[in-house]
């Protein structure tokens, strides 16, 4: 009983700060989702509307877009962060020429905030006197400009959060390669088999708890992405960036609709709950069952 005690005095500040800033602002915009708000209007207070504000999420065509091309979005970066994370991690596990400068310059974006981010990558493609425009047009005769191709701007966010967090990715598989037993390779060796055989029956099944909460992070994190992308391209041009993070600040903030806004982020949070779920019983359940 002493014991049990001492365990929840213990554990009593890490549960104070969850309830401080995780259940409690999640119960506070639950309630205003259920809201009609402007704080800013004539009438600033909150009237009541039952689920008028989920039910016009159904009907919002800019709500539909934008989580569409976040969709999107976030399926190009997270897979294309977990192949080149674990090539890179395969590769950072051999010893090479400058292999502490590469991998000291290659952690550097993930020690930079998402707006920094977003204001380098706003100057590397400027037209006028950015480096990847100029690069491009010097040895392919392409004119980047991403104010003005929609597919620019997307492919350019995706490279953006490619080069941001694959040093995450790396640096999570590197940890989950180097902890693997010797033993079930070595024998797969000299039984003969090859290394797609490896890969996909022993290294993967292996490193699969590790790579899923690496996915479960990169999905949470790129479904939420804000900064970066206001800062390189606002959101444009047209809505063809306007992901879903973009979007729930431009209902907040500009428009200062704090109930439409509160409720996209709970269908958002819910989505993503569901997302990870999916992953989850698709990829550990069977394993756990099995097992």
């Amino acid at each position: 009983m002493h014991s049990q005690k001492l365990g929840w005095l213990l554990l009593s500040p890490t549960i104070i700060i969850l309830g401080l800033f995780g259940i409690f602002p999640f119960i506070y915009v639950l309630w205003v989702s259920f809201h009609a708000w402007n704080p800013f209007a004539a009438n600033p207070g909150m009237v009541f509307n039952w689920a008028d504000n989920y039910r016009r999420l159904v009907f919002d065509p800019q709500f539909l877009a934008s989580l569409g091309i976040t969709l999107a979005f976030v399926f190009f970066a997270v897979v294309s962060e977990l192949v080149l994370g674990y090539i890179l991690a395969q590769a950072l596990l051999k010893d090479f020429p400058g292999k502490a400068v590469f991998r000291t310059i290659h952690t550097l974006p993930l020690i930079m905030a998402p707006i920094i981010v977003g204001s380098v990558w706003k100057l590397m493609t400027t037209p006028s006197i950015g480096i990847i425009p100029y690069l491009l047009r010097s040895w392919f005769g392409y004119d980047l400009n991403i104010g003005q191709s929609a597919v620019a701007a997307f492919t350019v966010t995706v490279i953006m959060d490619i080069w941001h967090w694959t040093p995450l990715v790396t640096l999570s598989l590197i940890a989950a390669l180097v902890s693997l037993p010797s033993d079930p390779f070595e024998q797969a060796q000299i039984d003969g088999a090859g290394k797609s055989q490896i890969f996909w029956h022993i290294t993967l099944p292996l490193i699969r708890p590790a790579l899923l909460a690496t996915v479960f992070i990169r999905l949470m994190d790129a479904l939420r992405t804000v900064d970066e992308v206001l800062m390189l391209t606002g959101g444009g041009p047209g809505s063809s960036t306007r992901y879903i993070g973009v979007h729930i600040f431009r209902e907040v903030f500009p428009k200062t609709n704090y109930g439409y806004g509160s409720a996209i982020s709970v269908i958002v949070l819910y989505l993503t709950i569901v997302v990870c779920w999916l992953l989850y019983v698709g990829l550990i359940a069977p394993r756990v069952k099995r097992g």
